[in-house]
């Protein structure tokens, strides 16, 4: 039973896998870049969000009685450095990132203005 099921299904998909269409490239060019926007747009968020880290344990820091000592100053102290650390590491990345770009001669499309161009095969 288990095989003819299977074998049902297999045959059943083969028109759709024997299609002479082409698959359409358009689809995934504008998927990816809608991808990319969508990255583009969440990195200066979670800068933001790791800014607003660092500030809630700079406030749980400061707002403990004795100046921020006791088990209560060192959670701000925690929360601060890892503030800093998802800060540093998020700007270093981003960094190292346009620095590749500047040295590889690498555009992107607000830099050169305009759509990047796919390679495509030469027809007649």
């Amino acid at each position: 039973m288990k095989k003819a099921l299977i074998l049902s299904s297999i045959f059943y998909a083969l028109p759709l896998v024997a299609g002479a269409q082409g698959p359409q490239l358009e689809y995934f060019k504008g998927l990816l870049g809608s991808l990319g926007d969508l990255i583009d747009a969440a990195i200066p968020i979670l800068i933001g969000v790791a800014l607003l880290i660092f500030f809630w344990g700079l406030i749980k820091y400061i707002m403990k009685p004795g100046g921020g000592e006791g088990h209560g100053g060192t959670d701000g102290k925690t929360i601060m450095i890892a503030g800093l650390v998802g800060l540093f590491i998020m700007v270093s990345v981003w960094g190292i990132i346009r620095l590749a770009q500047t040295v590889f001669g690498i555009q992107t499309n607000q830099q050169a203005g305009q759509q990047v161009q796919s390679p495509q095969v030469p027809s007649r």
